[in-house]
């Protein structure tokens, strides 16, 4: 680990903020000169003969980039505020672990929830209906088992998902591809109010004032994927960003799941792709939760939380009493909207009520908890 004094943060938050020094070449100028204000104390011929760019050597003594970095160590003198460095204890390990890792990170909300195990769910900004049920239902059902969701904040799918997991007080991380003083979409700004009060966090590589940009979400991707033990993709179209955040957790080993629909479907297209590539095929929360029970016991929360749910949709144990029934039966006769059945369905099969069996749910003995 580093020393990191404030004179050594501030360094680092101005060669953080030059033109076209990424994470390679932010690692590299701490490597040749062993520290971030060495670096900026460095002739330019010793910038030039690591190959940093010209317009990183004009700009690293500017009074813009400056008063950035003293703007930065403000805004992380505030409560629930943080500036999180690659080699410090409190940079999340998952996320360490990666190629490309971002060199620090802002974060808004509670640190610590970026160590707890999570799940992400991401997909179409233009969800159908019933991929905006799914991604709520799922992260529903997965922030209650215990793990934190993660997603971009975006709109459609994203958006549900951190949603679903606020709605049963679970915990939600949203990383996003703006500086955290400009939430984007705007229309989101009250749902990333709600995720930090709610003890999760909103975190972001960008410097605080970043405007949203085409590069810059492809970049946030990966950080999604980093952070998590797998990438759930409920919808995408062959062209969409969730296969981007697919690919890189295949290639951070994450696990990667993708929920089937339609053939027809132009939504599903992108998850048949990601299936064919061997990404593993979801049909219920049971599927995620077999290939991470390692990981559940670790985030295992109290069971009263979902006995407490198991009530509000007893009718649908009662009719799965009588005999199996896919989900279409059971919204027909239970006369429960497919949200509410999607949820208690989920909620049933974490407590070992019911099972899912080529696409027909049974009836099982409820295990004593």
């Amino acid at each position: 680990m580093r020393d990191c004094s404030p004179a050594e943060l501030e360094a680092r938050l101005r060669l953080y903020s030059l033109p076209e020094v990424g994470a390679q070449r932010f690692y590299k100028l701490l490597n040749v000169f062993s520290s971030a204000s060495a670096a900026l104390s460095a002739p330019a011929t010793a910038w030039q003969a690591i190959g940093m760019p010209h317009s990183s050597i004009e700009a690293r003594r500017s009074a813009s980039v400056r008063e950035d970095a003293l703007v930065a160590l403000r805004w992380a003198e505030c409560a629930g505020q943080h500036i999180l460095l690659h080699d410090m204890p409190d940079y999340p390990a998952l996320l360490k672990e990666t190629v490309g890792a971002p060199p620090l990170l802002f974060v808004q909300g509670q640190t610590a929830i970026l160590e707890q195990p999570q799940i992400a769910i991401v997909g179409s900004r233009n969800a159908t209906r019933p991929g905006l049920d799914t991604a709520h239902s799922f992260a529903r059902s997965l922030a209650k088992a215990g793990f934190a969701i993660t997603s971009g904040l975006a709109l459609g799918v994203d958006a549900a998902a951190h949603q679903g997991a606020l709605d049963v007080q679970g915990v939600t991380i949203a990383v996003v591809g703006t500086g955290l003083q400009r939430v984007y979409p705007a229309r989101h700004r009250y749902l990333a109010e709600a995720i930090i009060e709610q003890g999760g966090a909103v975190v972001s590589e960008l410097p605080l004032a970043s405007a949203p940009h085409a590069s810059h979400f492809p970049r946030r991707n990966r950080i999604i994927s980093g952070l998590s033990l797998g990438v759930l993709v409920v919808e995408a179209s062959p062209s969409s960003g969730s296969l981007i955040t697919a690919r890189l957790a295949a290639e951070q080993g994450r696990e990667v799941y993708a929920i089937p629909g339609s053939i027809h479907a132009p939504s599903a297209r992108g998850c048949h792709q990601l299936i064919r590539n061997g990404a593993t095929l979801i049909e219920t929360v049971g599927d995620i939760l077999e290939s991470l029970q390692g990981w559940q016991r670790i985030a295992e929360p109290p069971e009263q939380a979902v006995q407490q749910s198991l009530p509000l949709a007893e009718p649908l144990l009662e009719l799965l009493k009588v005999q199996p029934m896919d989900i279409d039966g059971l919204v027909e006769l239970s006369g429960l909207p497919l949200p509410e059945v999607l949820a208690a369905l989920t909620d049933f099969e974490i407590a070992g009520c019911v099972s899912n069996e080529n696409g027909l749910w049974l009836y099982r003995q409820r295990r004593a908890v």
